[in-house]
């Protein structure tokens, strides 16, 4: 395989062989979880809409969700670099490290 970037589908349709297949040729992995986010963003920002009576142009909620989007794949591929992991494993790593920070700002673990 000469792919440089592989995006995924949706719901791990990747098997862990060719995973590590693909991590080892160092091709940029797209996994599934940022592949398809746009969607569930774009309904989170339909509910914020409706919630604040505020409707969006077409193209600030395009502005929007790129810029979101765009900052997700960073956050993921600079985890990835920075721990010498996985782009399957980077989106995992962030999503607890911030769960962990928001207990302990909300003082809600002893």
């Amino acid at each position: 395989m000469r792919a440089k970037i592989v995006t995924e589908g949706a719901n791990w349709p990747t098997t862990p062989e060719a995973y590590k297949a693909l991590f080892k040729k160092k091709a940029i992995f797209v996994p599934d979880i940022l592949a398809n986010a746009g969607r569930v963003t774009a309904g989170y920002y339909e509910w914020v809409q409706n919630l604040e009576y505020e409707p969006w142009t077409v193209e600030e909620a395009n502005s929007k969700l790129e810029s979101n989007k765009c900052k997700a794949f960073n956050d993921v591929y600079t985890m990835s670099k920075k721990q010498k992991c996985e782009m399957r494993t980077a989106p995992l790593m962030l999503d607890h490290g911030r769960v962990a920070e928001a207990i302990k700002t909300l003082e809600l673990w002893p």
